[in-house]
């Protein structure tokens, strides 16, 4: 925790001092549409282990967390934050709609400090459901990320859990690894209409992936409004929508991601993820699934 408390305020001293409030929408909106170091905000968080606690861990040596195991606990964690990424993103748009403008630099320390409150909350549940100890929990995540190639879907659950992490705290945190840091920018810049041409894609291929697999839930009699279906619409739907701009525009998602982040303060842009999402939620709504 604490090399990672180090990596953070090395990254918060790079933040920019202030900006709208338009700016953090428009990076809220991708991240919010269906969507460690953001992964070390996880364990750096967590609760101080007990005496009782350490003992167990000693005396089970050979209990094996498995890549399954921190995928899934990831994928619980990013579904709760999800949410609350959400919600917060309602927020700052009343704001906006209201007149109010807040300094970037403010805003962002407002909604990290709300996202990690939150996240305290939630993460005693989620270790106790899938019963491991968040020490334990991290020396294998960091271990399976020591290899990544071995483990893609353990990199995609935490990766995606920092994009998250990184739409609300504006800290450039995707591929952070004790051993490594962050990872380094590569790939081509895109301009603003690429960016604008691949979230339409992104946007589309979200929403269409959501509606077949409600359509699957609804015919097994299933419930949408199940964490079973919004976890397997929130995967399956980011997955289907990177491949998308993958193959037809050879954009990668962090290609894309960055191209949010350099062109969010364009007004075109921001307008357009803006309608881009509210057209979203209008088709969603039409085929009956739950907003999540």
């Amino acid at each position: 925790a604490g090399t990672a408390e180090q990596a953070a305020g090395r990254t918060r001293d790079q933040m920019a001092t202030s900006s709208s409030t338009a700016t953090t929408v428009a990076a809220l909106l991708v991240t919010g549409c269906a969507l460690a170091y953001g992964a070390s905000t996880v364990f750096s968080t967590k609760s101080v282990p007990s005496l009782d606690d350490l003992d167990d861990v000693e005396e089970n040596p050979d209990e094996c967390i498995t890549p399954e195991l921190v995928v899934d606990v990831f994928d619980k964690l990013f579904m709760q934050m999800q949410q609350v990424v959400l919600q917060l993103s309602q927020q700052v748009q009343q704001l906006q709609m209201a007149g109010q403008s807040i300094p970037e630099k403010q805003l962002r320390q407002l909604l990290k400090g709300e996202f990690e409150r939150a996240l305290l909350a939630f993460q005693p549940k989620v270790y106790e459901d899938n019963d491991v100890d968040a020490d334990c929990l991290e020396e294998a995540t960091w271990e399976f990320l020591s290899t990544p190639d071995d483990y893609p879907k353990v990199k995609r659950a935490v990766e995606r859990f920092q994009n998250l992490y990184q739409s609300i705290s504006g800290e450039e945190v995707v591929g952070w690894t004790p051993s490594k840091g962050k990872s380094v920018a590569s790939g081509r810049e895109l301009s603003a209409d690429e960016l604008m041409k691949a979230a339409k894609l992104y946007f589309e291929t979200i929403t269409e992936t959501m509606i077949d697999i409600a359509k699957a839930h609804k015919e097994a009699g299933k419930d949408l409004k199940s964490q079973e279906f919004q976890m397997e619409a929130a995967t399956r739907s980011n997955e289907a929508a990177e491949d998308k701009i993958k193959k037809e525009m050879d954009i990668s998602i962090g290609e894309f991601r960055s191209a949010v982040e350099k062109h969010q303060r364009n007004p075109i842009v921001g307008q357009t993820l803006g309608m881009l999402q509210m057209k979203q939620q209008q088709e969603l709504m039409a085929a009956g699934l739950p907003l999540m």
